[in-house]
């Protein structure tokens, strides 16, 4: 039982993961981070995610343990994040991040100098102490870790009330990723109809949730079952029909 929660914790959590890789991708592309230091910014990352996720899934489970209806706040977060994704048009991604209100909030936390100082995350400009854009970059990366953590973490909720298999399998999950980060993130650009299957993934675990709440319990093997198809399902689609095939037989109409 332990083990069919873990691997569906883990599953959600990877499956989850890939829109924070995009992300990356986007961060390192915009704020033109050298290869060599972005292996640094996700090797610090993984660190302070390891102490955020932990505080944030202990919390969680106080909550639970405590006031069993939250269920219903953490299935509310996944339902909406899953007709965001689903039925909300794409924005332009140099506009978006810009727009970013994490990134500028860590603009407004921190100085930044203007250009990088090797890899070092501090340097001294007019004689002041100030931030490198490796810091800045650096502050994002754990920032928008932690607001993807808000549809995650809940998410393995779902599937298990267990603190220590929420957060091993999250931590797994995510030093897996980014290990393989430039593997992953550039593999998963071809995957166009991943990020559908996990709005999927996301509304069907909300609707258990509330399911568990009213009585109804899944149990976790047939959870598991469900986002493992739905996530071969996104994987296969994209595969068939690559976004080549779908422009060309829109030219044919």
């Amino acid at each position: 039982m332990q083990a069919t929660e873990f691997a569906a914790g883990y599953l959600l959590e990877q499956s989850l993961s890939v829109d924070n890789l995009f992300v990356f991708v986007l961060l390192f592309s915009s704020f033109k981070v050298p290869a060599p230091l972005q292996a640094k910014v996700l090797e610090y990352g993984l660190l302070g995610a390891a102490l955020l996720r932990l505080i944030f899934i202990l919390a969680g489970a106080a909550v639970l343990d405590r006031f069993r209806p939250a269920l219903l706040l953490f299935a509310a977060i996944l339902l909406g994040s899953s007709y965001k994704i689903l039925f909300q048009g794409e924005q332009d991604e140099d506009e978006e991040l810009e727009q970013n209100g994490v990134v500028r909030l860590a603009r407004r936390l921190l100085p930044v100098a203007p250009d990088y100082d090797g890899d070092r995350f501090w340097t001294t400009v007019d004689g002041a102490r100030t931030a490198t854009p490796l810091l800045l970059v650096l502050v994002v990366v754990e920032l928008s870790d932690l607001v993807f953590a808000v549809d995650s973490i809940p998410a393995v909720f779902g599937v298990t009330s267990d603190p220590f298999i929420v957060y091993s399998s999250n931590m797994f999950a995510i030093a897996s990723l980014r290990a393989l980060y430039t593997l992953v993130a550039g593999a998963m650009t071809e995957l166009r109809y991943l990020e559908k299957a996990v709005a999927l993934v996301l509304g069907f675990i909300g609707c258990k949730m509330i399911a568990d709440l009213g009585g109804v319990h899944v149990p976790t093997l047939a959870s598991l079952a469900v986002v493992v198809a739905a996530l071969a399902g996104g994987v296969g689609l994209s595969l068939y029909l690559p976004e080549e095939q779908e422009e060309e037989r829109e030219a044919r109409k």
